[in-house]
């Protein structure tokens, strides 16, 4: 699951797939992410070359590895700061597949690829099978994410902001998919947008949530005047910053605590930065990584929980705090208004405006009657509309539109 979002979906996808009735293959390369038994997985190992440059030599105890025109090519893209490990494991994918197919009975019916968009899957165009792409959002608002928030960041980190997404090989390969899903409409549109892909071409599928974990749970006690935020700190479009300044101003008026899940302070480079300079070290904590029930109980200790991000292609935290009947705070960036309820499941505030979270905040703080009612309506709103058994269903939908005429039960997803 520690491989973000994408592992996420990867797992319940692949898990309900399974109790459809079909065999799914999973293809996949460091971070191993966690999957169902049921799931057959191929492992693509890399030598990680971006997060340990010339270093990964030295743990492969030989330069042979640079044998390999992959390897070299990782190696020396890495050195002047582009991100090529999602390009060199669709490449990687292509090769395996290529040879996997040569066996009549390792044929597959679709592949599916989680928003690697590498030209390896546009290769894959050459094996003869249906290739779709989930885009979960586009890259371009990571970058513009990133540009909008630097502040004393050296001239080489705001260039690298611009050159580390690959956005140029993002709209070649997508175009090249015979179908593209997203998560929401937002997704769909800024994919339109950003990507270039046709309309014609876009499937919206919602995500899901675990409500077997992700549930009330009476018997864990409140803490008062407690905030959840879930989300990686140094991603920019999570609006980690937007949320201190929320924190900063509620704390000069009144009792709060927030609960950050991610990594321990002392391991993010960004987030100590902004916590000493709003003055917010008194009234925040850490929690570092959690397993799915610790983040279930979590979300049931607090009071209210906040999404700060100034765009989501879906907001799995919004739901899973949802499912736990917690009321949300949540911005409007992307498709949060999509999944938040405005005036039922939570409150939504316009994205970047530390000011308006801040008053949203302590107007549910102050209201106990409403945020036991906007709990108990989230948690009947997920459940009406955010299950991943009923995005399995949609999402079989989209195979077999892709598929046509095409007749079997084996399904790669990678």
């Amino acid at each position: 699951m520690y491989s973000g979002g994408q592992g996420i979906y990867l797992y319940y996808l692949a898990r309900e797939l399974t109790r459809l009735g079909h065999e799914v293959h999973a293809i996949v390369g460091p971070p191993l992410p966690d999957l169902p038994p049921e799931v057959e997985v191929h492992y693509l190992h890399n030598h990680r070359f971006f997060e340990y440059k010339t270093g990964a030599i030295r743990r492969a105890g030989t330069p042979s590895i640079l044998l390999n025109p992959i390897n070299f090519y990782e190696l020396m893209v890495s050195r002047v700061g582009f991100f090529p490990e999602a390009n060199s494991f669709s490449l990687r994918a292509y090769r395996y597949l290529s040879r996997l197919f040569k066996n009549p009975s390792r044929r597959f019916d679709i592949i599916h690829d989680n928003q690697t968009l590498g030209y390896g899957m546009a290769l894959m165009k050459t094996l003869h099978v249906p290739v779709v792409a989930t885009y979960h959002h586009p890259l371009a608002i990571d970058r513009i994410a990133h540009l909008r928030q630097v502040h004393n960041e050296k001239l080489n980190q705001v260039l690298g902001a611009s050159f580390f997404y690959p956005i140029f090989m993002h709209r070649l390969v997508a175009g090249a998919m015979d179908l593209v899903l997203t998560d929401s409409e937002a997704a769909s549109r800024q994919v339109q947008q950003y990507v270039g892909v046709p309309e014609e071409k876009m499937r919206v599928v919602y995500l899901g949530v675990d409500t077997d974990n992700f549930y009330p749970r009476p018997e864990i006690k409140k803490r008062p005047n407690t905030l959840i935020y879930v989300g990686t700190t140094e991603d920019k479009k999570k609006g980690f910053l937007f949320m201190i300044q929320a924190l900063s101003i509620l704390r000069k008026k009144r009792e709060v605590r927030l609960i950050v899940v991610d990594k321990k302070l002392e391991d993010l480079w960004s987030a100590p930065d902004l916590v000493t300079r709003y003055h917010v070290a008194d009234c925040i904590e850490f929690t570092g990584r959690l397993s799915y029930e610790q983040l279930a109980q979590a979300y049931c200790s607090a009071e209210i929980s906040v999404v700060a991000s100034t765009y989501e292609g879906f907001g799995l935290p919004a739901v899973e705090a949802m499912a736990c009947g917690l009321p949300v705070v949540s911005t409007d960036g992307g498709s949060l208004p999509e999944v938040v309820a405005d005036g039922k499941t939570g409150i939504i505030v316009p994205a970047r405006d530390p000011q308006a979270m801040a008053d949203a905040i302590e107007r549910l703080m102050d209201d106990a009657g409403l945020r036991e009612r906007m709990g108990t309506a989230g948690r009947e709103w997920v459940q009406q509309r955010f299950t991943w058994h009923e995005a399995a269903i949609n999402t079989v939908a989209v195979y077999r539109e892709a598929i046509a005429s095409r007749r079997s039960t084996k399904v790669a997803v990678g």
